[in-house]
């Protein structure tokens, strides 16, 4: 339990369990309440001057009109001054309150000096040090916590790695994690801990290691059983297979371990055994209505929708508990078989939850694609949201259905709208961008990016579209280059992004080298656009058949495609093509 509300602290940003004015909460034991009568015995003995009465009417003024800083400045002078425990509690808590690390860590640490039995203060304290990268500090309020666990020292080494996740320094955190591992040789879950920060830190033979000692402590574990799993196709891909087949051998009731090596198998294209694993999980579970949803979902990416229809609905006939996520799920599966009609009467009956909202959005498009437009969209402006990304999604969700009609202007507009009221919402500086190329505003086009390129500087996306922007239109090309360069090392494996880099090269005159990359764009994703610019470099080479084959396998997928009708029709213009 000790743990557990640090774990709070710490990813709450240290914010969460500040509460001003404090009060006892309900339900707090005797236990507590002896331990504080025993601490009243140790309180020091402090006359109340006028000095101390006029700071805590300070401070307590200021904190009920709101000026945090003056009323924390006020409590840690108290704490300094009485050496009372309570009073730096209470610094703390105020502390808390203003996010501020710095101030908080002051005033923690004359807690933890004050009240060293305090498990409160020990949690506070070494949260504040985590997050302010002082694991060294940190260290020793670890280990006492870890001392006072007893019991549940296990559950307390599994969250270790949540618990110091915000560190960046993920070398640090290993060699922490290590150390405070050491008196535990003999526990799995501190195997399982050092293995996890191996793995963050990208020491994978250690992190392979380690979780071959847990599992040796502990051979029924299955989350060990998974993790070792995940790590061998990273370290030895080609033992992995072998480990979940003889671990299965062993444990054939391990149904995560089974899942996990169903996936691995689809992964590796191994449907047949796929199916095998999948059918062992239905009979030996067939009231099981999580296993049922796993194994459907399982199904799908298989694209096998008609095990995952059926495993769903026996999902909802055994009363799965989030019955939303199935009928979501279910949903989907419909929209990809072309059955627009079940998927929205599933969709209308998720009437709560997180999946309302995004199910309400999906029925509205599906609305829109029968052509009521018009009522699709007043079906999303009426939606309730409660912050403002779900604000920003109504916006966006409205936006594509606008799309689709080709009414850019209005795109335009909403899409402003939505920016004054967000002004810094990256999904819509994005959204704007896009629509503002259609309309050729491109001065709102590069404002929009290069504002988005410095709130998100990791927005792959962003740098793509702004440099084949300029690409396309063959200006600042050295420019261009640069910045699909940087969205390359950002995502290297995004076709579209490689497609932007072998359009800048063929703009620049660099034939061989756009052909290469276009050539291996079309091979991962063979998209109309693609092939649109793979089409028109093939036709300068003279590749006039290959040009002819790419474009016509294009226009069979999506024969309205603006790019790809747009340089068909400029060629045909040019004469260039019949």
């Amino acid at each position: 339990m000790k743990f557990r509300m640090l774990c709070v602290l710490l990813l709450s940003g240290l914010t969460a369990c500040a509460q001003i004015p404090v009060t006892k909460e309900a339900g707090q034991s005797e236990q507590s309440d002896e331990n504080e009568e025993a601490g009243q015995q140790n309180l020091p003995k402090q006359e109340l001057t006028a000095s101390i009465l006029f700071d805590f009417l300070i401070g307590e003024t200021a904190l009920q009109r709101g000026n945090v800083d003056v009323a924390i400045s006020r409590y840690i002078k108290l704490a300094k001054t009485t050496r009372d425990p309570r009073i730096a509690k209470r610094a703390t808590e105020i502390a808390l309150h203003t996010g501020n690390p710095y101030i908080t860590e002051q005033a923690a640490s004359i807690w933890i000096e004050l009240e060293p039995d305090s498990i409160d203060a020990r949690q506070t304290i070494a949260a504040v040090l985590v997050n302010l990268g002082k694991l060294d500090v940190a260290r020793p309020h670890f280990e006492m916590l870890l001392a006072s666990e007893k019991e549940s020292i296990g559950n307390a080494f599994m969250q270790l790695n949540q618990l110091l996740s915000r560190n960046a320094d993920k070398s640090a955190t290993l060699q922490l994690i290590r150390h405070l591992s050491g008196p535990y040789k003999d526990l799995p879950e501190a195997h399982f801990a050092i293995s996890q920060a191996a793995w963050f830190a990208n020491q994978h033979p250690l992190a392979l290691q380690e979780m071959q000692h847990a599992l040796a402590l502990r051979p029924d574990w299955e989350i060990a059983a998974v993790h070792h799993g995940r790590i061998l196709q990273r370290v030895s891909p080609s033992d992995t297979d072998g480990f979940y087949r003889d671990y299965l051998q062993q444990h054939p009731g391990a149904n995560e371990v089974r899942i996990a090596y169903t996936r691995l198998l689809i992964g590796d294209k191994q449907l047949d055994a796929a199916r095998e694993q999948l059918h062992w999980l239905a009979e030996k579970n067939p009231e099981d209505a999580e296993i049922m949803l796993a194994s459907g979902l399982l199904a799908t990416e298989m694209g096998d929708f008609d095990i995952t229809e059926a495993n769903f609905k026996k999902a909802l006939s055994l009363g799965y508990k989030d019955s939303g996520a199935v009928y979501f799920h279910l949903a989907q599966i419909y929209e990809e078989t072309n059955r627009p009609d079940l998927a929205m009467e599933l969709y209308q009956q998720i009437k709560s939850g997180g999946r309302y909202l995004p199910a309400q959005i999906r029925y509205a498009d599906l609305l829109a694609q029968k052509g009521e437009v018009k009522k699709a969209r007043d079906i999303l402006q009426m939606l309730p949201t409660a912050n403002d990304q779900q604000v920003a999604h109504l916006i966006l969700a409205e936006a594509q259905i606008l799309r689709r009609t080709k009414a850019y202007q209005e795109v335009y507009d909403l899409l402003d709208e939505g920016l004054k009221k967000l002004p810094d919402y990256p999904e819509l500086l994005y959204d704007r961008a896009l629509v503002a190329d259609k309309l050729r505003k491109y001065q709102v086009l590069e404002q929009d990016l290069r504002k988005l390129i410095e709130l998100k500087p990791e927005h792959a996306h962003a740098y793509n579209a702004l440099g084949y922007s300029y690409a396309d239109r063959g200006i600042r090309l050295q420019e261009a280059l640069k910045l699909i360069q940087r969205a390359i090392e950002l995502s290297p494996d995004d076709p579209y992004i490689m497609d932007s880099l072998g359009w800048v090269y063929y703009r620049m005159g660099k034939a061989a080298e756009g052909l290469s990359y276009l050539n291996q764009a079309f091979a991962v994703r063979p998209d109309p656009e693609i092939a649109a610019h793979l089409g028109e470099l093939l036709w300068a080479q003279g590749a006039l058949d290959d040009a002819k084959n790419v474009w016509r396998s294009a226009l069979e997928k999506d024969p309205e495609n603006e790019v790809l009708l747009e340089t068909l029709q400029r060629l045909m213009k040019k004469r260039v093509i019949d």
